[in-house]
């Protein structure tokens, strides 16, 4: 076969094999490299040049040049039509030569945050951590916390009744007689979780929210250690020098009772944070334990007026809102 015709053979056989022209980026490198790479049949019928006489060489050395820059500008034209065909035909088609997206890196939510601070700072002096029932009976949830049949704290306005010996719960201490049912004294735990309440949403309240509750029960447990339990608290999540003040409350399960606030400085105001107690006798009679033998004291927290305090947020309704903006910030 003489050369010109060899020249002839590689243009057909390359027309042919661009007819079904390869989607897949390793098909299509697969065959530049066939006919236009350094190996492939082009550069191979250079090798042929000396063979040729000396008349014919510059010939055939012009026509090799040419079917060179035939057929590459016929691969770059198909490159470019198929190209085209597949994202004007194809929604699903995907440009892989251009750059790609970064993705943000997600964190963890500042309610998560300040909930894990308390859970550490409580366990740093001793508590254990226990989870119980969202949704649970009227018994655990008021009557053996004390809580008469016609307390206010039972009405519609506040609870949400599942139905009328079901509620969700509207406080964690639902798991504290639930914890003092199962476990034999001593015992010394927090209870974090939700809880539900009905009540009106404004920048200061939600229909749900955070609490940790806590609960020590032992022989002799004094309303002093309450304080320094509540006072190390305060200072390790506030500040050693965060002013406190506690104050004579009332709760249904605690007796003698106080509400703990400290001083906010950005509204110059005394600002509640937490309401605590010794464990009422009944309370204790309730479960099954002796108050003659056991006390104890209990406090709970809203989790959310926490973080509200310490990281100067002033909407609880942003902890909920999915606002990108505001969660950027923590």
């Amino acid at each position: 076969m003489s050369i010109q015709e060899q020249l002839e053979s590689v243009r057909n056989n390359f027309l042919a094999d661009i007819e079904s022209f390869p989607t897949s980026q390793n098909e299509i490198e697969n065959l530049k490299s066939k006919y236009l790479g350094r190996k492939g049949s082009v550069a191979s019928l250079f090798s042929l040049l000396g063979q040729a006489s000396e008349t014919e060489r510059p010939q055939i050395g012009q026509d090799l040049n040419n079917l060179k820059k035939e057929l590459s500008s016929l691969f770059s034209s198909k490159i470019k039509e198929s190209l085209s065909n597949l994202s004007s035909g194809n929604s699903s088609y995907k440009d892989f030569t251009l750059p790609g997206r970064s993705q943000q890196n997600g964190s963890i939510h500042i309610l998560e945050k300040t909930m894990t601070e308390i859970k550490d700072i409580f366990k740093s002096i001793g508590f254990h951590i226990s989870y119980g029932p969202e949704i649970d009976d009227e018994y655990h949830n008021f009557t053996a916390l004390n809580v008469p049949e016609h307390h206010p704290a039972r009405d519609m306005q506040d609870t949400f009744f599942i139905n009328p010996e079901t509620v969700l719960r509207s406080h964690t201490s639902n798991v504290q007689i639930h914890l003092m049912e199962s476990t034999e004294p001593p015992l010394k735990f927090i209870v974090p979780g939700r809880v539900y309440r009905n009540e009106t949403i404004s920048y200061k309240s939600y229909c749900l929210f955070h609490q940790v509750e806590g609960i020590y029960i032992n022989n002799n447990v004094s309303f002093a250690e309450l304080k320094g339990c509540i006072e190390y608290f305060i200072t390790q999540m506030f500040g050693q020098n965060k002013k406190m003040r506690f104050r004579p409350s009332f709760f249904p399960f605690t007796e003698p009772s106080a509400e703990v606030d400290i001083w906010d400085d950005e509204r110059k105001q005394w600002m509640e944070i937490l309401g605590c107690g010794m464990v009422d006798p009944s309370v204790i009679s309730n479960v099954g334990y002796d108050p003659e033998q056991w006390k104890g004291y209990a406090f709970g927290m809203g989790v959310e007026r926490i973080a509200m305090l310490k990281y100067k947020i002033n909407d609880i309704r942003l902890f909920y809102n999915g606002d990108l903006r505001f969660l950027d910030q923590f």
